[in-house]
């Protein structure tokens, strides 16, 4: 029996060596397990050839062999423009055509002030040039920078050691319907739920990778300007002046009330004691003008004997 049950540990410190092991190399160690141990069939020891989402993703456009190239593309857009509402339309609607999203967005400004937005917005790999393409004749173009992170090595080293875990667990839950001693019962379960946070944790990163290169990200800055930086804004007429003048001061009016409500909000409780106090001195004084307006009736007692 102890004999029947230094074979199961040899097994099981045979299949943990795997561990450390490549794609490339796990199946000679299989082999050499297989000689030294126990019998078992060379398909299991054998390590999985195919790839982990190989047919999944966006490739960029390239492959690279059998493989998909992994590149993650990126780009900081900052436009400006005139018609700063009908321009951030344009933007939203074009999103929604390109497939993408907005992962966040933010508007500052307004009142007198020009306003300026800032989004992040992802779209579909293959849209991405497209996006970029139509957005520069939305608006004016001030500045673009693209980045592309090649991350087809990584991506695959991850999806071999995914890999490589699977066939652990897989071996490791032969060897314990196989177990008999508690001993290596529990040897074996530790090692299981090891090898299954392994397997979770590389998952995660795949997927985390897949997000990253099925949808590129823009991040696009939009500006309010009076006139264009370069000049080919044409020259704006009297009307357009003076109603981009009444639009400005109707906005800078609201601004100020919005304000004053802000401030009425906060100072309430300052109020309400300003005006209790106002009540209370108003009450005095005609308690005191009332009190000095009606005679004595004392007086009145001694000038009726006096006459």
């Amino acid at each position: 029996m102890r004999k029947r049950g230094l074979v199961w540990l040899l097994v099981l410190a045979a299949v943990l060596t795997l561990t450390g092991c490549g794609g490339k190399g796990s199946a000679e160690t299989a082999a050499a397990d297989n000689r030294n141990s126990v019998a078992m069939d060379e398909s299991d020891l054998a390590e999985p050839q195919e790839a982990y989402g190989t047919d999944g993703g966006v490739s960029g456009g390239d492959t690279t062999g059998e493989r998909s190239a992994k590149r993650i593309y990126t780009a900081d857009l900052e436009l400006e423009t005139t018609a700063f509402d009908q321009a951030a339309e344009d933007l939203e609607s074009l999103v929604e055509e390109c497939g993408g999203y907005f992962q966040s967005s933010s508007v500052s400004g307004g009142g007198s002030d020009y306003r300026s937005a800032s989004y992040t917005v992802r779209v579909p790999a293959e849209q991405y040039r497209p996006f970029l393409d139509r957005a520069g004749t939305l608006c004016h173009q001030l500045s673009i920078q693209e980045y592309t992170d090649d991350i087809t090595e990584v991506y695959y080293d991850v999806e071999g050691r995914l890999k490589t875990q699977q066939t652990k667990l897989s071996r490791l839950q032969e060897l314990l319907e196989r177990a008999e001693s508690m001993e290596d019962i529990i040897t074996i379960e530790s090692a299981i739920s090891e090898t299954e946070q392994t397997i979770e944790d590389l998952s995660g990163t795949l997927r985390g990778y897949d997000a990253q290169v099925a949808y590129s990200t823009v991040n696009l800055t939009l500006r309010e300007v009076y006139r264009l930086s370069d000049g080919d804004q044409p020259a704006e007429s009297f009307g357009g002046r003076l109603g981009r003048a009444f639009a400005a001061g109707w906005r800078g009016f609201l601004h100020v009330l919005e304000s004053l409500a802000v401030a009425l909000a906060y100072g309430w409780v300052v109020l309400v004691v300003l005006a209790a106090a106002g009540a209370g001195v108003v009450l005095v004084r005609h308690w005191r003008k009332k009190a000095r307006s009606t005679p004595e009736p004392a007086a009145e007692k001694k000038d009726d004997k006096r006459v």
